[in-house]
């Protein structure tokens, strides 16, 4: 896989997608929001696969995998900015450790 701003830009906006659509159908199953959140939901989670595809890969398990560092620190971000709770050290080590996973699978040569 040939990571260029291209794939990161698909990454950031599937991360969005998929985060935003879950957060959807959360908040109308446990905040008892109205069930018309399901379709906003359903838009991002839509927009997640799509953006998804776009990366130029040859095989989807290997971007499925360095897409996930990617959404773990997109989650943490979210988790920060919009439920408002500060990532711990320990958050922050675990992200650590998956984007070095991501660079690993980004950037090794596959044959």
């Amino acid at each position: 896989m040939n990571l260029k701003m291209p794939t990161l830009a698909f990454f950031l906006f599937a991360a969005l997608g998929e985060i935003s659509g879950c957060y959807a159908f959360g908040a109308w199953v446990r905040l008892e929001k109205s069930i018309l959140w399901i379709f906003p939901g359903i838009l991002a989670l839509i927009s997640f696969a799509l953006s998804l595809t776009q990366v130029n890969a040859s095989n989807a398990g290997r971007v499925y995998a360095a897409y996930g560092g990617i959404y773990i620190l997109a989650s943490l971000v979210w988790l920060w900015l919009i439920e408002g709770v500060k990532p711990d050290k320990w958050d922050l080590l675990g992200v650590t450790i998956s984007l070095i996973g991501t660079a690993v699978i980004l950037f090794s040569p596959h044959r």
